[in-house]
């Protein structure tokens, strides 16, 4: 069809549709409101173990050393080997070819996690202002959103190695690790701000169960206006981690005075003793159904997200599944978790690929059929 004609049938619809209105009008009734577009949810994976190591996702940058967190790799090598390796490192664990795999599975977002060291100096680590530079106008240039995440800060929030440094819980015992906290939050934002699909800032990775929630919750509050000073409500989201406690965010940074906060929850299925006992169907039961409820409750406090997410099960519970049962079966928990997680406004696979594939692997997952190939909304066909 020539533009023209395109263009005349489209004046005379739309001349028709003015008549009709203006006839149900005049008989008083009026035109059915119409229907929002529904929101669409961020659907995306986590860039693991690039910006910020965790050994078992990628040993390889390990490598002749006896580290086990990127504080002791940094340390180990020393400055000027360790800035040569982890440059190596970031320059081929993520490259434009994953971004534009991932626009091509029709993902929208990534959750980017970065250490308290990216934009400063802070030995041994190495700051990675760059790749994080670099990691934004290319997830840009593929239509990806970037969600911020801060996995590590200042004595660490948790004591684990994804912290950047295992061992001992420090950060919320300190009022100088709290305050350089909330300097890093501060700076990342205004360094952020510059791109515009800066999506979401997370202010904490994972702050264990033992972090008092009064001080949690105080510097959740002191962070939001850090970020708002520099980016808007309606551009960029503020994330905060339950603090794996779900449920104890009623009444918490509420409108008008705190806008566009999402809680984010992580949700697992292969560490305790009960996820252990428990086989395919019990998991799928779970992931479906219970997942949901979990949600919902959630979400009755704060939007929710499900920032990060697996198909790793522990393989007592796929006993007695072998070959096509163990790929249907594995396919089975992939597509309830997918349906539970998509009633919030949106989740990230952990982690977007490691060296050994399996369940933490969405590249792998993709690639043996046990998550969908295609993440984006298309028109049913009937």
């Amino acid at each position: 069809m020539k533009r023209r004609d395109f263009v005349r049938r489209s004046l005379l619809a739309g001349a028709a549709s003015l008549c009709a209105e203006a006839s149900v009008s005049a008989q008083g009734i009026l035109p059915p409101a119409p229907i929002a577009k529904p929101e669409t949810p961020w659907r995306g994976v986590n860039l693991g173990s690039w910006l910020v190591l965790e050994k078992w996702i990628a040993p390889a940058v390990f490598a002749g050393t006896a580290a086990e967190d990127e504080y002791g790799l940094c340390r180990e090598l020393g400055k000027e080997k360790a800035t040569a390796r982890l440059k190596r490192h970031r320059e081929t664990w993520i490259t434009e070819d994953d971004f534009r795999w991932m626009a091509a599975r029709g993902l929208n977002a990534v959750r980017l996690p970065v250490g308290y060291w990216a934009l400063e100096d802070n030995p041994p680590f190495v700051p990675a202002v760059e790749s994080l530079d670099w990691a934004f106008r290319t997830a840009k240039a593929h239509g990806l959103g970037v969600l911020l995440d801060l996995h590590g800060a200042p004595g660490s929030q948790n004591g684990w190695d994804h912290s950047g440094r295992s061992g001992a819980l420090g950060w919320h015992s300190s009022p100088e690790n709290i305050a350089h906290t909330l300097r890093v939050v501060d700076d990342l934002a205004a360094h952020c701000k510059a791109f515009d699909n800066f999506l979401g800032f997370e202010l904490l990775n994972e702050p264990r169960w033992d972090v008092p929630l009064p001080i949690l919750k105080s510097y959740y509050q002191d962070a939001y206006r850090r970020i708002r000073k520099h980016v808007g409500k309606e551009r960029t989201a503020v994330v905060i981690h339950d603090g794996f406690r779900p449920l104890e965010w009623a009444n918490f940074m509420q409108e008008p005075e705190y806008a566009n906060v999402l809680l984010d929850t992580h949700l697992y299925q292969c560490y305790t003793d009960g996820d252990k006992k428990n086989d395919i169907f019990a998991h799928v039961e779970i992931a479906g159904l219970e997942r949901k409820r979990q949600l919902d409750k959630m979400q009755q406090q704060l939007r929710g997200i499900v920032g990060e997410w697996s198909c790793a099960l522990d393989p007592q519970s796929l006993r007695g599944a072998t070959g096509f049962k163990e790929e249907a079966a594995l396919r089975a928990y992939g597509s309830a978790q997918l349906i539970s997680y998509e009633t919030t406004r949106g989740w990230f696979f952990w982690t977007y690929k490691t060296e050994s594939g399996g369940g933490w692997s969405f590249r792998d997952c993709v690639k043996r059929g046990r998550l969908p190939d295609q993440y984006g909304d298309t028109p049913t066909v009937s």
